[in-house]
């Protein structure tokens, strides 16, 4: 039985068309690292990269209270960020030796943060950013806050919804990933064959989203992660099998 509460997400790759999307569900006891392993899972992230969320604190506050009837409570939100700009931003992340903190920053352990510590209200925001160089970044959307102690909490998580396949590890980014697009969809010229041959295939079908395979790997993908980024555990043959997609060469 799902006993804790359930948060719906809407999250999508940041600057890039057409949209690639996920609709999904956790449990608001999570951790927020299991939350970005997750969203890794679905977004076609391998766990080669460092990644961490940010969190419009100030932004998620003013828009809890924006419609408020009493303006004096309005002006005493703008006050306390303004005099204390540390909390306008909650950054949260899993600790590394060459983390730099920067001025004013609050920083959370990612492991040890429960997502309903972060966030906690429909229509707050939050940013998962990874792999630093590329610059890969999701934007989430709380959407909903569900009580459904009939659904077993074993579902969870789940992907509702989608679009598009994912991103493509070091290929430059958004803008990398827009050029393998047109390659791959004219299939012709000289950079077409190079990129090809750098991915090992002829064929990339990035608009393509396989909801029942993705649910598939939640359940599993999700707990490699952890081992890799918490307990840092190279991948068995088993896992890398199941990371790779053998199990569709078999049917």
């Amino acid at each position: 039985m799902a006993s804790q509460l359930i948060f719906q997400f809407y999250a999508e790759l940041d600057d890039y068309e057409p949209r690639i999307w996920r609709r999904f569900q956790v449990l608001n006891n999570i951790s927020m690292a299991r939350l970005g392993y997750i969203l890794m899972t679905m977004f076609e992230m391998q766990a080669s990269h460092l990644f961490c969320f940010d969190i419009p604190f100030a932004d998620n506050f003013r828009l809890c209270i924006e419609n408020h009837a009493d303006s004096a409570v309005n002006i005493k939100a703008a006050d306390i960020f303004e005099d204390r700009p540390e909390l306008s931003v909650i950054h949260i992340e899993l600790p590394n030796e060459d983390d730099i903190a920067l001025p004013g920053q609050r920083t959370m352990d990612a492991a040890n943060t429960m997502v309903k510590h972060a966030v906690d209200r429909e229509n707050e925001r939050l940013t998962f950013s990874y792999d630093y160089g590329d610059g890969w970044e999701i934007k989430l959307i709380l959407e909903e806050i569900i009580e459904d102690k009939a659904l077993p909490g074993k579902e969870l998580p789940r992907v509702l919804d989608g679009a598009g396949y994912g991103i493509i590890e070091d290929c430059g980014g958004t803008g990398g990933l827009t050029e393998l697009a047109k390659a791959f969809k004219t299939k012709k010229g000289p950079r077409y064959k190079e990129l090809s041959k750098w991915l090992g295939t002829d064929t990339l079908e990035l608009d393509s989203f396989d909801m029942d395979d993705m649910n598939f790997r939640l359940k599993k993908v999700p707990r490699i992660y952890k081992d890799i980024y918490e307990y840092d555990l190279a991948p068995t043959k088993q896992s890398i099998d199941l990371l790779e997609r053998k199990y569709k060469q078999s049917k």
